[in-house]
């Protein structure tokens, strides 16, 4: 949802070939798969039902071990349940929760949603990061952070508090800045993940 054509130009300008589609016979035969999106979490899951894209999104990304990428609310729906307007499951691809700021506590008022530039603080490995020393200039777009105990997360951010910004498990990439619109450093992302070989 949302921001999809921005997504396909950033990939065009690293020289991939992206396709916007939710046909399953052309995800089966996609070398590997990005699901973008901003809006709400409830929204994300009712649009992949309505669309029959569950199955073939385990299928390809779970069963299959296809490079998966996803983008902002790409990488929430990826976790077992969000509470976003009430709780809501997600795919259920990661043992994650995704939960809203809350910055009651704090003598600093920041604003929600987290809109703007951050940096990000690398953690365990990520490929996708590959050639990328600077940890600055990230742009992202959120109300509501990942949260998972797994040990999995490549990078985390600073706003209020230290959520997890990136993370890596085996053919799953996500981030919850957005790499289409991070510049230089974002479109290196892409391209990396364009060079994935399937077998990563």
């Amino acid at each position: 949802m949302g921001n999809l054509r921005s997504v396909q130009k950033a990939f065009e300008k690293v020289g991939c070939d992206a396709i916007i589609s939710s046909d399953i016979d052309t995800i089966k035969s996609a070398s590997k798969i990005v699901l973008p999106g901003v809006g709400s979490f409830a929204d994300g899951m009712k649009h992949l039902k309505i669309l029959g894209l569950i199955d073939v999104l385990n299928d390809e990304v779970i069963k299959n071990k296809k490079p998966f990428l996803g983008i902002c609310l790409g990488m929430q729906l990826i976790s077992k349940k969000s509470y976003e307007n009430g709780e809501t499951a997600g795919l259920g691809w990661i043992d994650a929760e995704v939960v809203k700021f809350d910055f009651t506590n704090l003598d600093k008022k920041l604003k929600v949603p987290h809109v703007g530039w951050n940096d990000i603080h690398f953690k365990n490995e990520n490929v996708l990061f590959n050639n990328i020393k600077d940890e600055k200039d990230f742009y992202f777009v959120h109300s509501y952070y990942f949260k998972t105990k797994e040990d999995i997360v490549s990078s985390t951010t600073e706003y209020g508090l230290d959520f997890i910004s990136s993370i890596n498990k085996n053919n799953i990439y996500a981030f919850q800045f957005h790499p289409e619109k991070s510049q230089a450093l974002g479109l290196k992302i892409l391209e990396n993940f364009v060079n994935l070989k399937s077998d990563n």
